[in-house]
């Protein structure tokens, strides 16, 4: 892929786990922060009948040209956030891609050796900061952080115009989940250096 203005033409991202961790939500702040940064967007959800407790999942992608559908068989990137979805989907990842999965939940997984693989303990996070329920914007922030797909700004702003009137106040927990996963992530790299 070229690329230029710092990132890849293209990007294909699935989303993946369980109704109630925010699934979807997250996978909408990543195609609107795109289209805030003027980029072609895609995302397409997918959910159990059941919805909370049950699967979710979706596919974004993020691009500078025409995408041409909306569909993702083999994505380039996986966040997972459940067990069931890392065994479901880890096998359509690319070869070379990039697996971000959920280490608080998901205990001594089977990992592709080809796969660049991060671990975010994102309910050990937000639990830190007062509760689970923002652990999706931990996992964002990571996929953010590593991977520099959209600016974290850009993120930020879709949070504030995509949270609906009566969840706002929690806004100022989901912008705190957001820096500590990006840290996180600096962190982890840094001690890697």
């Amino acid at each position: 892929m070229a690329s230029h203005r710092g990132y890849d033409l293209e990007h294909k991202i699935m989303v993946a786990g369980f109704g109630g961790q925010g699934i979807l939500f997250l996978g909408k702040l990543l195609a609107y922060g795109g289209m805030l940064e003027g980029r072609e967007v895609t995302w397409f959800p997918s959910y159990g009948a059941e919805v909370r407790g049950g699967t979710a999942n979706c596919t974004v992608i993020i691009s500078d040209e025409m995408i041409g559908s909306p569909v993702v068989r083999n994505p380039e990137i996986l966040v997972v956030m459940n067990e069931a979805s890392l065994d479901k989907f880890q096998p359509r990842l690319k070869s070379g891609g990039i697996l971000i999965f959920e280490s608080s939940l998901i205990k001594k997984p089977e990992l592709r050796s080809d796969v660049r693989v991060v671990d975010v303990p994102a309910s050990e996070i937000a639990a830190s900061i007062g509760g689970t329920k923002c652990a999706n914007m931990v996992m964002l922030s990571a996929l953010l952080a590593e991977t520099g797909i959209i600016k974290e700004e850009s993120a930020v702003s879709a949070l504030d115009e995509l949270t609906p009137q009566k969840r706002k106040k929690a806004l100022g927990v989901n912008k705190e989940a957001i820096v500590k996963g990006r840290r996180y992530i600096e962190d982890k790299k840094s001690k890697n250096i």
